[in-house]
């Protein structure tokens, strides 16, 4: 990236920024300090483009309390997309015409992902396959069986890439198409025990992640891969899981997504089908085959969901509000007082405090910038 405005001779206006520079520029501000995929679309709404919202981040960041902030370095891109170009993985925004449509929904969908693979499958109807890394032997037979009769009819699976149900459901599902959600950077093989899985998803499938190139997973990780998981599918069928598991988080991002969730009933005296009996007795479809699943979703093809419009790049910029320090920080003290480690919707929250959402949004920002509010899925916020 070259910087084309910055002649000292040259009399002309600056040239706009091409395509290649603003999302260069919205990576870059996605991968800026605190700047979270909320945070990331408000500033894009206020500012216009993400050159503009870059120049005013740092203000930002001193208005929510933040001290000596710093932007990401271009460098740091830099060096993310030649690591991308050198393992083959390709950027995809939320604006491509490629970015599923089923994941584009959610109000926290990734602003990009790197893929290895081929696009082409999100296209197809998906089914979300998720259970136990320490899977039974009956559990991974079914997880097998389910892939394999849902692929022959036409779905293409997604799973995470986990040991037990995920290496089972994908490695079925491989010859028809299989979507592998990872919690760390793209070409990051973890566990290494699916490593050679993962080489053959990525020519034959396609293997995905919203992470930086690089970036090996921690546990905070995989409840953010696992809303990815449920948001690309139709419906999230849980094979086997414990009554506190992480397909449970996945199975719950579903329900909060407004999908379908489905489970396979198990032993009462199996603490790995805790999880899919509850889900069960509180309301999920119970799955003994793939036709229990393709009966509940009912006919293969829909009409797929309408694509969000894209905002064009360059956008008048909506005069902010005016606020005295004063009134600044009694606003932020009403937000935090309200807000408890309970989850409420943030137009909830605008209906309690009576005031405007334009108002409540730069507040919103500079309160999740300073780390004391937290967006969940669906938008819910909370007291940090």
């Amino acid at each position: 990236m070259t910087d084309r405005n910055t002649n000292p001779s040259s009399t002309h206006p600056p040239l706009p920024p091409t395509q290649e520079d603003e999302q260069f520029a919205r990576l870059r501000l996605l991968r800026s300090r605190r700047v979270g995929i909320a945070t990331y679309k408000r500033l894009l709404t206020e500012h216009g483009t993400a050159q503009n919202a870059l120049a005013a981040l740092p203000e930002v960041a001193r208005a929510a309390g933040v001290t000596g902030y710093e932007i990401c370095p271009e460098g740091v891109i830099r060096a993310e997309l030649r690591a991308a170009h050198a393992i083959g993985a390709k950027l995809l925004h939320m604006d491509h015409p490629d970015y599923p449509a089923a994941l584009a929904e959610l109000d926290d969908a990734p602003p990009f992902l790197w893929l290895l693979g081929d696009p082409a499958l999100f296209a197809r109807p998906v089914i979300a396959l998720v259970g136990a890394r320490n899977a039974s032997s009956l559990g991974t037979r079914m997880a097998r069986t389910l892939a394999h009769d849902l692929g022959e009819a036409g779905f293409v699976v997604v799973s995470g890439l986990a040991r037990g149900v995920d290496a089972a459901a994908h490695l079925a599902a491989l010859p028809f198409g299989t979507i592998a959600v990872q919690a760390g950077g793209v070409d990051i093989m973890y566990p290494a025990e699916n490593t050679a899985l993962a080489q053959d998803i990525a020519k034959q499938g396609l293997r995905l992640s919203e992470q930086p190139i690089g970036l090996q997973p921690t546990a905070r990780h995989f409840p953010r891969r696992n809303r990815i998981i449920s948001g690309l599918a139709r419906a999230t069928v849980v094979v086997e899981a414990a009554a506190r598991s992480g397909s449970l988080i996945t199975a719950r991002d579903a329900l909060d997504q407004g999908r379908d969730v489905l489970a396979v009933p198990g032993h009462p005296f199996d603490a790995r089908a805790a999880g899919c009996n509850i889900l069960i007795r509180d309301g999920a479809t119970l799955v003994r085959n793939a036709s229990d699943i393709i009966e509940a979703l009912g006919p293969l093809h829909e009409e797929a969901p309408e694509r969000p419009i894209a905002a064009p790049t360059s956008k008048p910029v909506p005069p902010k509000p005016k606020r005295s320090l004063r009134e600044t920080a009694s606003l932020h003290l009403s937000i935090l007082q309200r807000l408890g480690p309970s989850p409420v919707a943030e137009d909830q929250l605008i209906r309690d405090l009576q005031i405007s959402s334009a108002a409540m949004t730069p507040a919103l920002v500079e309160l999740e910038m300073d780390g004391k509010v937290r967006r969940s899925a669906g938008g819910l916020l909370s007291r940090q």
